[in-house]
């Protein structure tokens, strides 16, 4: 770095002259809270939808594989996208139109309105996805980015976690529809603080032939493991469908379209940073799948007291986050105001992944003597170790990005964490079955753990020389290279 301070210009800054746009921050938050929300929250309806609309308990499930299929499959091809697009127009266009596919869903009178209503709805929530971490790093000066990229690192798992309970508050007292509708004030309040702090930029382009094939590919072998694992806990015969991924994700890895992608993860020494965002994604998915099941069918504990049990986990973490973001930016500013690499993120995602994996294993010994409090505080030490890890491993991940290509690593280690959400339930549920009874809850709950744990040393390890020269360029590189 050459004369470049704390507050110099980075492609694509939001924040000028030093100033920080913590409201953007916020908006950030707020809307990876309600993408991340409508992953889970319209679960809880699908017996009430089925009813409504006068379809099967399979047709009605579309409800919730139309969001998630399309955020999931075009997470890669939208972050490609998106380096060569202005950020205002992106975001103002994909969080209208996430509102409006809401109000559409909430309005649907037979099922294949609310299945394409859904569809669409995921490929804008698969642009909101990728946008957010890139807005939160883009908003602030670089010595507050673990603090900036905490927000949304903790609000997006926090509206995973608290979907069910909204949606079933939701259905109890307003009906299925409103399950849809209650996001669309957020939108609206997104849009606002968007249009009016954000600069005007040089507007969307259509994706090119290249793009719209690469989606082709990626998408097709992105949805064909999703659904895999999404059918196979009720029929393992879906399994046979995830080889149907294999050959398109082949051909887009070896093409034009993947190999910029794996090689800037390469470069920059990421490959293990994403694999520990899977574990650990894959490992609380798992475990939140065991706990609730087990507390509720084979201890007896009403539905009430293991959601107020399984709340201790998003509790943990929501108090957590904000400290973790402090933690890793405390040494990020001494370092470099001695001209040294900012490194502070590494040891507190360390710690916070070991925390995590620590309650986790302590969950294991529980067997068929749990009690709810047994399981809180443990879901709560885990809560808080996935608290401190998300900012820092987020603001580890994006501060390594090579500057031209924030968006297609977001959108790589997004697509680690949403594949970590869907494997671990799967996981699990073979686990549990294979052994059976209460040996089948030790073995779902020792994958949950194990999985946790492999994200500890991934972590710890520190990247090749290329990883710390993008860290420190990222800060310096002119701000000629706005997209």
């Amino acid at each position: 770095m050459t004369g470049h301070s704390p507050g110099s210009a980075q492609p694509g800054r939001i924040s000028v002259g030093g100033e920080d746009r913590w409201l953007l921050v916020g908006v950030a938050g707020l809307l990876s809270f309600v993408a991340m929300l409508d992953m889970n929250i319209v679960n809880v309806a699908l017996t009430d939808i089925a009813d409504g609309l006068h379809v099967s308990a399979a047709t009605a499930q579309w409800a919730v594989l139309g969001y998630q299929l399309p955020v999931v499959a075009l997470l890669l091809p939208v972050g490609r996208w998106l380096d060569g697009a202005g950020m205002r127009s992106a975001l103002l266009v994909a969080t209208a139109g996430f509102a409006l596919c809401s109000a559409l869903a909430a309005a649907a009178p037979w099922a294949p309105w609310l299945v394409t209503a859904r569809l669409a709805q995921g490929a804008f929530g698969a642009v909101l996805f990728v946008l957010m971490p890139v807005l939160a790093l883009r908003s602030v000066r670089p010595e507050l980015r673990g603090r900036a990229m905490s927000v949304p690192a903790t609000l997006g798992p926090l509206g995973a976690v608290t979907g069910p309970a909204v949606g079933g508050l939701l259905l109890d007292h307003l009906g299925w529809r409103a399950v849809f509708l209650v996001k669309i004030p957020f939108c609206l309040l997104a849009l606002v603080v968007a249009w009016r702090a954000m600069p005007r930029d040089g507007g969307l382009r259509l994706p090119d032939r290249r793009s719209a094939a690469d989606a082709l590919l990626v998408g097709s072998g992105v949805a064909a493991l999703l659904l895999a694992l999404t059918l196979a806990p009720g029929s393992p015969g879906w399994l046979v469908l995830a080889l149907a991924a294999v050959p398109p994700s082949w051909w887009w890895l070896r093409g034009p379209g993947g190999r910029p992608v794996v090689g800037a993860l390469r470069a920059t020494g990421l490959l293990r940073a994403h694999t520990a965002v899977l574990a650990l994604a894959a490992g609380f998915a798992a475990m939140h799948y065991v706990v609730a099941l087990h507390l509720q069918r084979d201890d007896g504990v009403s539905a009430t007291t293991t959601g107020l049990t399984v709340l201790a986990f998003p509790l943990g973490m929501g108090l957590a986050g904000p400290v973790g973001g402090r933690l890793a930016d405390l040494p990020h500013a001494r370092l470099r105001s001695r001209g040294g690499t900012p490194t502070g993120a590494r040891p507190v995602a360390v710690t916070g992944a070991a925390l995590t994996a620590t309650g986790l294993l302590l969950l294991v010994p529980l067997g068929g003597d749990w009690s709810p409090v047994d399981v809180a505080w443990r879901l709560a030490l885990a809560g808080l170790g996935m608290g401190l890890n998300g900012g820092p491993t987020q603001a580890l991940v994006m501060g390594a990005a090579p500057p031209d290509r924030t968006a297609t690593v977001g959108s790589s280690v997004q697509l680690a964490r949403s594949l970590g959400f869907t494997l671990g339930p799967a996981l699990a549920t073979a686990a549990w079955g294979l052994a059976g009874g209460d040996d089948g809850v030790r073995a779902g709950l020792s994958l949950a753990a194990v999985a946790a744990c492999v994200a500890v040393p991934l972590l710890a390890r520190r990247g090749r020389g290329p990883a710390l020269e993008h860290e420190m360029s990222t800060d310096a590189a002119p701000a000629a290279h706005h997209p």
